[in-house]
């Protein structure tokens, strides 16, 4: 199930990022991504209410809720790098080098969270570091 849901992610944001390069012409990138950010929220709500999720809050630690809004942060200023990037860039350099964020995930869940490197995650890491030269450069 993580797999389809995982590919999933990869089409909408293949989408997302077809769909930003056209309505971000013309409008401010700051624009764009806080009109973005408010669908987002709206639809994450929605999803916390239609599956009766909302109870949950006053559950969350002290500790969750710090990484969670640290984690909120980190994709606000992901997305306003990242739609800037698309308004001046071509989405076919822009997305791949965003995409570089797989390799980067590695290494800090290495050395954050202790997860192992595999002889296949870093043929990996380099297979898509090498590609994403090749389609930048």
């Amino acid at each position: 199930m993580w797999f389809v849901l995982a590919l999933l992610s990869a089409v909408f944001a293949a989408l997302t990022s077809i769909l930003a390069k056209v309505g971000i012409e013309g409008v401010n990138s700051n624009v764009a991504t806080a009109i973005r950010t408010m669908v987002v929220v709206v639809m994450a709500w929605a999803m916390v209410f239609v599956t009766d999720a909302q109870g949950g809050l006053m559950e969350i630690s002290r500790r969750s809720w710090i990484f969670l809004v640290l984690s909120g942060l980190a994709t606000g200023a992901s997305w306003l790098c990242y739609y800037r990037a698309l308004q001046v860039g071509e989405a076919s350099k822009v997305v791949p080098v965003d995409k570089l964020s797989v390799v980067i995930t590695l290494v800090l869940a290495f050395v954050f969270l202790h997860e192992k490197f595999t002889p296949k995650s870093l043929v990996g890491m380099l297979l898509l570091t090498a590609g994403t030269l090749v389609m930048v450069l």
